[in-house]
């Protein structure tokens, strides 16, 4: 063994020493941790606080992400009730009465059958209230912060299929339509958050390493914790670079690392701002996720991206264990025409138009 050999051989040791007695020393602090209940807090074979399972959010759909209340964080006692019985209605009364809760959705699915046409509201996950009013809590009046004159500019270059019919920018080609529209990804910070299907969450542990699979995309976000460094800034992706690290019984994951590419939001989001809105390769986020009890995982997420925002934001929610919640195949591609439709469709108007002007 030569000396250059040897070297590597001893720092290696002691690197795995380090680390050794740092995971001994996490697992003995995650032995000593208690659930809000008092009672001691799941752990792993390896001693890591246990997270794993499927945590799907569609209880979540019908909380706006930006608050319909400003002024408070949470609903009433009476407002909560009204909204918490509307399951009780008949098909008519629930029709009527869903207007309080997600501003008519139902009510224009229904239209859209009396029209003939099929849409989201044959297949959309309905839902039981919720008291928090909206997943946004900081800035404190649960409102988006406003973008920077630099995100205003940026915004104005995001087109999608959910907001470029109303700002009148045609569909020309594939790069008018966002990453989702395309199945490339919905990105983060919006895979995070609740939609009207494909809600799914499943987390899995194994050493080194935290694993939280997606239902929508079918995309697995791998998330060491074994205190690898950050990959190169030089290296950009649709989903970022995470890291994880355990703070008593909190996984935080600070993620960078960005193309800048993807929207903070998408419309897709209930009651998100009306389209898009811009990312920069200087984003970054920290999620924190804490088991407070056998079934219930709290989750929060802190966005910042000062390019862009005049403010950091933070979101916040409960997860809820369900075992028995299925996973459904994201099939995005298959059959999938609707791309090619909008730009057909919207070259084939335009011309009409046009012809119709020249005559």
């Amino acid at each position: 063994m030569n000396g250059r050999t040897l070297a590597l051989s001893v720092l290696a040791s002691g690197i795995a020493l380090a680390a050794g007695s740092s995971t001994e020393l996490a697992r003995a602090q995650s032995a000593e941790l208690k659930y809000s209940s008092g009672e001691p807090n799941t752990v792993t074979a390896l001693g890591d606080p246990d997270l794993r399972g499927t945590w799907p959010i569609q209880h979540l759909i019908g909380t706006p992400f930006q608050r319909r209340l400003p002024a408070r964080g949470e609903l009433s006692e009476e407002e909560y009730l009204a909204l918490s019985t509307r399951q009780e209605y008949t098909e008519e009364e629930y029709v009527a009465n869903a207007k309080q809760l997600d501003e008519g959705r139902n009510a224009r699915y229904e239209q859209e059958d009396k029209s003939n046409k099929i849409g989201m509201g044959h297949w959309a996950e309905t839902t039981d209230a919720q008291r928090i009013n909206s997943l946004l809590v900081d800035p404190p009046n649960g409102q988006f912060p406003a973008l920077t004159p630099r995100g205003q500019e940026l915004a104005k270059t995001i087109a999608s299929s959910w907001s470029t019919e109303t700002s009148g920018r045609p569909f020309d080609s594939v790069a008018d339509f966002d990453t989702w529209d395309r199945c490339i990804t919905r990105g983060l910070p919006p895979s995070m958050f609740p939609f009207n299907y494909n809600n799914g969450i499943r987390i899995h542990q194994a050493p080194g390493v935290v694993v939280i699979e997606l239902e929508m995309v079918h995309e697995a976000r791998v998330i060491p914790v074994d205190g690898r460094p950050q990959l190169s800034p030089e290296i950009k992706q649709w989903m970022g670079e995470s890291r994880g690290h355990w703070e008593g019984a909190t996984l935080v994951v600070e993620t960078t690392n960005f193309n800048g590419i993807g929207g903070m939001t998408n419309v897709g989001i209930p009651g998100s701002p009306r389209g898009d809105t811009p990312t920069t390769t200087n984003m970054k986020i920290t999620e924190r996720l804490t088991r407070v009890s056998p079934t219930q995982i709290d989750y929060s997420m802190t966005v910042e991206d000062p390019e862009v925002l005049t403010a950091p934001w933070t979101a916040r929610y409960p997860m809820y264990l369900e075992p028995d919640y299925g996973f459904f195949e994201y099939a995005c591609h298959e059959d999938n025409t609707a791309v090619r439709n909008f730009i057909v469709t919207s070259r084939y108007e335009r011309a009409k138009l046009a012809q119709q002007a020249a005559n």
